[in-house]
């Protein structure tokens, strides 16, 4: 067998054993640059100098533009509400091609969400995913409210306040005051969408091997602060 039927060979080869790999095989893959530690110091980095007016704005140019252009290696992947005031790229003070960035109202999480969640840990060895919750949020103010009121959101909102319903009983359990209770619910559904991501197929056997690190997060409106928690 001539060189380049060798190569033919060794790339078919590959591909066989990456299709049929068990879906445990992930954890096996190379370590990519960044490890969970380093990924998360540069996140608390970055919110330090949005919270300091010290905004770098980095990674922003041409140049790195066109270096994306062959590939896109993202240090960690941001799961956050769609709230305009709470813009993941802005918060931790990065540029293009940094962060993989998934947003819904409040955070809620069905299976099309789960699968955009997987791509970066499973697919470009993503080592941090973070679900960032945030004060004063609107989706869950709503929810909260609507419960209350036992009536029932229009149209696909009622889809949301329906995924936001067990944090919400939750808070509830725990004794939450009628004036916390918004705020309550937001960091339940946050820890309870972490502990969900934690069981989840795909990034289970990552996170046992170190290789990905799954946190979660508050960000407070005012101060721009953002607090992680396990």
């Amino acid at each position: 067998m001539d060189r380049r039927a060798a190569l033919r060979a060794g790339v078919f080869t590959a591909a066989v054993l990456t299709v049929s790999a068990p879906v445990t095989a992930a954890a096996a893959a190379p370590m990519p640059a960044g490890t969970p530690a380093l990924a998360l110091a540069r996140l608390r980095a970055g919110n330090d100098r949005w919270c300091g007016d010290r905004a770098a704005h980095p990674d922003a140019g041409a140049a790195r533009r066109v270096e994306l252009a062959a590939g896109q290696e993202p240090f960690a992947v941001v799961f956050s509400c769609i709230d305009s005031r709470v813009p993941p790229e802005l918060v931790f003070d990065q540029g293009l091609g940094d962060l993989m960035v998934i947003r819904t109202a409040g955070h809620t999480h069905n299976p099309l969400v789960a699968g955009s969640l997987e791509y970066g840990p499973a697919e470009l060895a993503t080592p941090l995913l973070v679900v960032l919750g945030h004060q004063r949020c609107g989706a869950v103010t709503t929810a909260v409210e609507c419960f209350r009121d036992h009536r029932r959101p229009p149209g696909h909102l009622a889809d949301i306040a329906h995924d936001l319903r067990r944090p919400y009983d939750e808070a509830l359990r725990l004794g939450a005051a009628p004036g916390d209770l918004v705020e309550a619910t937001i960091r339940t559904q946050t820890r309870q969408t972490v502990a969900a991501l934690h069981h989840d197929r795909l990034l289970r056997p990552l996170i046992a091997a170190g290789r990905l690190r799954v946190v979660g997060a508050y960000y407070s409106l005012g101060s721009g602060r953002v607090t992680f928690f396990d």
